[in-house]
């Protein structure tokens, strides 16, 4: 059987690297994460977006098609920290109407996704974790990462209000979402066990006892 694939997606601070880490585990994958400390451009970004915006969009960009390179030429099951979805649908339009990218570079950035859209195969399962603004400026100020302390919450009411509009019309494959401010995954075993089960039943792998 080919390797297969889930892709966890979220707003910042929604705990999409914990789930990966948890949720690897538990099901015997390997997790693929996201490393935004490797962006060269992202403590720039957060002193100034104005400047670095698509900068930042573009490494973005480029380290997810080496990522999702890296995993189809493996035969490993993948749980992958993030998709590369969320840079074109929702970071990136998100900085255009807050005039943080100009509507040139946007339309150059989207151009070059369109380009390699179509060489993209999709997760098998997308995970998306939903969170209140309230959870996810608490989760930020908690784990305390000094590039994001800078985050306001319009921010992310922002962010948040783009992830329900694209979850609603994704139609690539399967969602399963998880609601951040009721599930605590991270520290309630029994909370990541139901996960992990929802996801056996999803992509209809054995259930364990």
């Amino acid at each position: 059987m080919a390797n297969r694939h889930i892709a966890i997606a979220g707003n910042i601070g929604a705990g999409k690297t914990t789930l990966t880490g948890r949720l690897a585990q538990v099901l015997g994958w390997t997790a693929q994460y996201e490393n935004p400390d490797s962006n060269p451009y992202i403590a720039d970004f957060y002193k100034d977006m104005r400047r670095w915006g698509f900068n930042m969009q573009i490494h973005f960009l480029y380290s997810r098609i080496a990522k999702l390179k890296e995993l189809r030429a493996g035969n490993e099951n993948i749980i992958q920290d993030r998709t590369i979805y969320e840079d074109i649908y929702i970071f990136a339009p998100n900085l255009v109407e807050m005039g943080v990218m100009s509507q040139r570079d946007y339309v150059c950035y989207a151009n070059l996704f369109e380009q390699i859209k179509d060489f993209l195969q999709p997760p098998d399962l997308l995970i998306y974790l939903r969170g209140s603004d309230a959870a996810l400026k608490a989760r930020i100020e908690q784990r305390n990462r000094h590039y994001e302390q800078s985050i306001r919450t319009e921010y992310l009411r922002a962010l948040n209000r783009r992830y329900d509009s694209w979850i609603e019309t994704y139609d690539l494959g399967p969602v399963y979402i998880v609601d951040i401010d009721r599930s605590n995954f991270n520290h309630n075993e029994k909370d990541l066990q139901r996960i992990a089960q929802d996801v056996r039943q999803h992509l209809q792998l054995p259930q364990t006892a």
